[in-house]
């Protein structure tokens, strides 16, 4: 299924990406489902939405509570089919600049939010939706998902979980009529970024990263990755001796400030 799509739901919601898809796709007739942990910042998002002429309807709940969240959608689907589902809550974190690795609560939070929190948010739909034979769902990843990251060992690892994930899916839920785009962004605007200490090479906005993953969504594409210069250095690294690969990613040196 391709655009325009009528109904959503969005994870992550509340601010940064997942505000600007919500705020992108938000017009009328149309209905949004926003899911996002912090109730102010959600509320302001829903507002802005509904001042755009969609229906909204929300819920302040944390993606990596499975049971709480497949509810709610299951409620949600049953009064609003769901045409497009973008998961894209998500957090990052690393070790400390004098610690050698990270700690494992920090590593097994960003797992747990990245990757099963993606899974708990899309899982419950699936079977729905193929019923339907029609609709896409989104997974929002990242270049970090493409090749390991010195100083963001969890951050990769959860990426490229849910990059191997939606790919999986993707190539499963053809066959049923729905559609799976995976989206592998670079550096972007957002409060995840405002934390981020080092180089941030071809940095767009938020608004420009929306616009280009949007773009790559109704037009039904299956993976959306950018800005190309860097999924090209990802892909070198990834693919070039593991010493060289190291090396760089090594000399690539940043600190995620805790938020």
């Amino acid at each position: 299924m391709r655009a325009p799509y009528r109904v959503l739901v969005v994870t992550g919601a509340s601010s940064g990406l997942g505000a600007a898809l919500a705020a992108a796709y938000a017009g009328p007739q149309t209905v949004l489902g926003l899911v996002a942990r912090n109730r102010e910042r959600l509320a302001a998002t829903a507002t802005a939405c509904r001042d755009a002429g969609a229906l909204v309807e929300t819920a302040a709940l944390d993606v990596a509570d499975g049971p709480a969240l497949a509810a709610w959608l299951a409620e949600f689907d049953r009064a609003h089919p769901v045409e497009l589902l973008i998961a894209n809550a998500g957090t990052s974190a690393g070790p400390p600049p004098d610690q050698p690795g990270e700690q494992a609560e920090a590593t097994l939070r960003q797992l747990s939010t990245n990757l099963l929190g993606a899974v708990h948010t899309i899982a419950p739909l699936v079977p729905r939706m193929c019923a339907r034979g029609r609709g896409r769902i989104t997974v929002i990843a990242s270049i970090a998902g493409l090749r390991g990251l010195a100083y963001s060992p969890g951050y990769c690892a959860s990426k490229a979980g849910v990059r191997a994930y939606g790919e999986g899916l993707r190539a499963q839920l053809s066959q049923h009529g729905v559609g799976v785009t995976v989206v592998c962004p670079g550096f972007f605007g957002s409060p995840m970024s405002d934390r981020w200490n080092g180089p941030m090479p071809f940095l767009w906005s938020g608004e420009q990263a929306a616009r280009h993953i949007k773009r790559g969504i109704d037009a039904g594409r299956r993976r959306v990755s950018f800005p190309w210069p860097l999924v090209v250095g990802m892909r070198f690294c990834d693919l070039a001796p593991a010493i060289i690969g190291d090396e760089i990613v090594r000399r690539f040196r940043f600190h995620i400030r805790p938020g």
